[in-house]
């Protein structure tokens, strides 16, 4: 008697071991939709100041699987601006690399094509981080997931 019981106890907790999964890892994805909420200023670590985007601003990124495409409307600003190419996230930066844009970011292109980025990354949110030649944080762009 005491044997089966043994045997349907340990079939029991064996049953309910397997039943449960451990911890997932999740590791957050930048590939979806984004909208800009705010601007960052650092004093080279630490915010020093959020600046809100201004009425009417909207800003907006797309992240595929390789393929970044954004845009930007100003009220002030009839054409807009857009921007498209490739990206890599690796090891907390983020890299865009433009490949064509609107007349602006064609001008832009010819001096500089590579955009990198410190990338703080989560969820529902992202911050692309602009840093200066010695590494100190100066600006950010601060997203939101949208879709």
């Amino acid at each position: 008697m005491k044997k089966s019981i043994l045997l349907i106890v340990c079939c029991v907790v064996f049953l309910m071991a397997g039943s449960f999964k451990g911890l997932e890892h999740y590791d957050p994805t930048i590939e979806g939709t984004w909208e800009l909420q705010s601007f960052y200023n650092y004093d080279g670590q630490n915010v020093i100041d959020t600046i809100p985007k201004s009425d009417g601003y909207r800003q907006v990124k797309m992240y595929s699987k390789e393929k970044i495409m954004w845009t930007r409307y100003v009220p002030d600003d009839p054409n807009g601006r857009f921007g498209y190419g490739s990206y890599r996230v690796t090891d907390g930066q983020l890299v865009e690399v433009i490949e064509y844009g609107d007349d602006e970011m064609m001008k832009a292109l010819d001096t500089m094509r590579n955009f990198t980025f410190e990338l703080i990354l989560n969820e529902d949110t992202f911050s692309q981080i602009s840093v200066d030649a010695d590494g100190n944080r100066t600006f950010s762009e601060n997203y939101r997931r949208i879709d």
